[in-house]
């Protein structure tokens, strides 16, 4: 039965200006908010339209046979404040276009008019479906559409419709949701390990969710319920909150919202609410993961079925009958327990995880081994049933946990599953402090949590160069445990890797290497990219630390997969061979080998040789430039070529580049090693490693020349890369270089025009970087004083630390430097004027001129 137009719902709120303050009333109200404000806006709205409605039927004479339709989020009563308007004006044919025309006019202007964005369109039922079938993100929103007023059975006619539609195309338009999907994640990445997350698009976020729901109403598979609303719940939440705060109708929750986000929802801080948001998008995401499969079995099945049903029609006993062949639904034996149904690992009929404590690890351990998923009812059965591991656990526990971070990237998945139902926190409670807890460091690119599994993956790949596997596995898992407590990370961490270590089974000496492990699992790559490695203190600090050979092979390995789990930024050929020639040195101090001499003059390769004879000749500087690579021995370089023309062919194996090596040499004079570090700035060449010595002249040279030699000569040895483009022409820098240090060129008046023009031109918005830090390093060295600058990354940085060293009266021996995303930790090695450390007083002093010379604006 049709409904008249007139009949619709009366509102006082029927004009724009009734609607506007009511909604913004409603907006305001601080009493309600969440789905009961989402609820009311819509039903606000709906009253609003369907006046609309009525109006413009009357004034187009339209008397019945049109309704308005909400579909998509509008469709689920899910108005966010500053959501579109997805309307669709159904019609059944019988008025005439301009008539139509006018009605959807008298609907839309006055939308458009409070400029609130409207997704709308106008169709027939036929039509409406027509599209849904060519288009599919059409189809998800009529799948949502809910009658506003009109001819109520106009709507209910295209809602039966579209669901037998979908219900029956199913088997083909899944596959391309998820397709869909799938395009999506890779799109805009993962909602649970995003600093800066689209809580819409992102994997794991609200079109995730609706997916679901799009799965379920086709009957084919339905999603893990637990959690799954108030997941949602949360995520729409933060969306009115982001709305709300900024005026916009935004979904990607940036840094410099989050505070205020934070407050809107009652939340500690920007932290408390990633958190929030992560554990939403891990639920989401796996119950995502978990359906698909199911979505894939079912469809798998059907297309199985079909041959053996023809067969079977077929009659006579076809090959394909029911009692011939391996079917569906067969067991393979995968361990004690533990079997491979259908794709999946499940438990074994005869399995009883109310008597088998070590079963929920066995199953897990099978399953990342086989690279298979854990089934969901399997975990859940587990998570209900299994009885607590004794402590300390049994052999087998501990053997099985090993296998599962020994399995590759395999591992991720299952562990998710044990995660998603609450086991790992019950096997291991200190998980709890790292769950989904948010990196604000962009260096990393994983939670907490989830970099620690990724570390394991990394370390699983890297088992063959240690002799205990198992420890480095484990230590891989525990490295950041102690995130989740107050203090250094390290420290807390040592405690609870010992905590751990034990309650595991583990006796008292791995206790030990595993607590060492964590304590210094940054000692490593921090040393050999912060320290002098020719400083024999720096070489003895170390072995000291690690104390014995196996636990530096372990550290070893653990450094690597560390970073190589946090993100490109952390790991390169370069830092790798750093790391590797430190523990080449340890080696020898822990095998009784004494440490290098510093006070002994470095070897002079031929090259530094000619270089620095020719510096003194001219009088002027003299420079090189080579490519290094992992192939070549320490003091060989390969041609520039090599790192200039271009990337590699494909499929290429040649030596991977670790960075390009520029020489320079110079006779000794004040200021050279700002002088340089500003060339390079100005050049655009990022600065990764810098080391500055007196080079001896060969005895060769005649009476006259060694007299005025006198002076001597500087060696820089810088290793560079270009910011953007390619490397400049060495004939170029050592022209430039030349001017600077006669005077011609003002490097610090070149330097600050470049940043006044930066200043002119709007950056991105975030969060301010913090100040920098200028510390002395105390016992770093017996023979210098260790300055450790630790700052925002900026061109120009290296040349203004230089002069302030230069201004504080103190000589630098060599500078190591290192850039982990945005953020700069160099250390220089500086002595007083007869060469000797500095005292206290005097090294603190100088820390506090270089800390004021980088909290000045540049060029001041």
């Amino acid at each position: 039965m049709t409904e008249s137009l007139e009949t619709t719902t009366h509102t006082t709120d029927s004009g724009p200006g009734g609607y506007a303050a009511a909604r913004l009333r409603l907006l305001q109200e601080e009493s309600r908010s969440g789905p009961p404000r989402r609820t009311a806006l819509a039903d606000l709205t709906d009253r609003w339209l369907a006046a609309l409605l009525t109006g413009g039927a009357e004034t187009a004479g339209i008397a019945r046979g049109a309704a308005l339709v909400a579909v998509g989020g509008y469709g689920r009563g899910e108005l966010s404040p500053r959501s579109d308007l997805d309307v669709l004006l159904l019609h059944d044919g019988s008025a005439d276009r301009s008539a139509l025309a006018a009605l959807a006019d008298h609907i839309w202007y006055p939308v458009w008019d409070m400029g609130l964005a409207l997704d709308h369109s106008v169709r027939t039922p036929d039509e409406a479906r027509g599209t849904a079938a060519e288009d599919l993100k059409v189809q998800l929103g009529l799948l949502d559409a809910r009658h506003i007023a009109g001819d109520a059975a106009l709507t209910a006619d295209l809602r039966t419709t579209v669901l037998a539609d979908w219900r029956a195309q199913a088997p083909r338009r899944l596959p391309e949701l998820h397709a869909l999907c799938q395009e999506r994640a890779e799109r805009h990445g993962e909602l649970q390990f995003l600093l800066e997350p689209d809580l819409k698009e992102a994997r794991g976020g609200l079109r995730d969710a609706t997916a679901l729901r799009a799965i379920a109403a086709s009957w084919l598979a339905d999603a893990p319920r637990e959690g799954l609303d108030d997941a949602r719940r949360r995520l729409l939440d933060a969306r009115d909150a982001l709305h709300l705060s900024t005026g916009r109708a935004t979904d990607r929750l940036a840094l410099q919202e989050q505070d205020q986000v934070a407050g809107a929802l009652g939340l500690l801080d920007a932290d408390a609410l990633l958190r929030q948001i992560y554990e939403s998008a891990r639920l989401i995401s796996y119950a995502s993961d978990v359906t698909w499969r199911e979505v894939e079995r079912v469809l798998r099945g059907r297309s199985a079925a079909r041959p053996r049903l023809r067969a079977l029609l077929g009659g006579r006993g076809g090959r394909g009958g029911a009692g011939s062949g391996a079917d569906a639904g067969e067991r393979s034996p995968l361990a004690e327990g533990v079997v491979e149904q259908d794709g999946e690992v499940v438990l074994a009929r005869a399995a009883r995880p109310d008597r088998d404590p070590v079963l929920p690890l066995r199953a897990a351990a099978a399953a990342a081994q086989a690279g298979l998923p854990l089934s969901l009812h399997a975990v859940r059965r587990l998570t209900a049933a299994a009885r607590p591991l004794p402590v300390p656990w049994p052999p087998e526990a501990r053997e099985q946990l090993i296998t599962l971070l020994g399995a590759g990237e395999s591992t991720v998945g299952v562990w998710e599953a044990l995660e998603a139902e609450g086991l790992i926190t019950r096997l291991l409670p200190d998980w709890e402090r790292v769950r989904c807890r948010p990196q604000r460091n962009p260096v990393h690119r994983w939670t907490v949590d989830r970099h620690l599994v990724e570390t394991a993956v990394r370390a699983s790949a890297l088992s063959r160069r240690v002799g205990r596997p198992d420890l480095l596995l484990v230590a891989a898992l525990l490295h950041d445990i102690g995130k989740g407590w107050p203090g250094d990370h390290s420290v807390a961490g040592e405690t609870i890797a010992r905590d751990v270590a034990a309650r595991i089974g583990f006796d008292r000496a791995d206790v030990a290497v595993l607590a060492t492990l964590v304590r210094h699992h940054l000692l490593l790559v921090e040393t050999a990219t912060r320290r002098d490695l020719d400083d024999p203190a720096t070489v003895r600090s170390v072995a000291e630390a690690v104390g014995s050979v196996t636990t530096l092979e372990l550290l070893h390995a653990l450094t690597e997969a560390d970073a190589l789990a946090t993100g490109p930024a952390a790991w390169s050929a370069w830092r790798g061979s750093l790391v590797t020639d430190l523990v080449k040195r340890v080696s020898a101090v822990l095998a009784g080998e004494p440490a290098d001499d510093w006070s002994t003059p470095q070897q002079t390769t031929a090259e530094q040789e000619r270089l620095a004879v020719e510096a003194w000749r001219t009088g002027g500087p003299v420079l090189a430039l080579h490519a290094r690579s992992e192939s070549l021995p320490p003091g060989e370089t390969g041609l520039l070529t090599d790192v200039t023309e271009g990337p590699p062919e494909e499929g290429s194996t040649g030596p991977e580049p670790i960075g390009v090596e520029l020489l320079i040499a110079v006779p000794d004079q004040p200021g050279v090693l700002a002088t340089a570090a500003g060339v390079l700035a100005l050049h655009r060449l990022t600065v990764r490693a810098a080391d500055l010595r007196a080079v001896e002249l060969p005895s060769e040279l005649d009476a006259a020349e060694a007299a005025g030699a006198a002076g001597g000569v500087l060696l820089l040895s810088w290793r560079v890369a270009a910011e953007y483009g390619s490397l400049p022409q060495a004939a170029r820098l050592r022209n430039d270089l030349l001017r600077a240090l006669d005077g011609s060129l003002d490097i610090v008046a070149r330097l600050a025009e470049r940043e006044a023009a930066y200043r002119k031109y709007p950056r991105r918005r975030g969060v301010h970087a913090p100040p920098p830090r200028v510390t002395v390093a105390p016992g770093s060295s017996q023979l210098a004083t260790v300055i450790e600058v630790r700052a925002q990354d900026a061109p120009g940085l290296l040349h203004r630390i230089g002069r302030a060293l230069e201004h504080a009266g103190v000589a630098v021996r060599s500078a190591h430097v290192s850039t982990l995303g945005a953020n700069a930790v160099d250390a220089f090695y500086v002595t007083d004027d007869a060469g000797a450390p500095l005292k206290p007083m005097h090294a603190a002093e100088v820390a506090q001129q270089v800390e004021a010379a980088l909290t000045s604006t540049p060029g001041a």
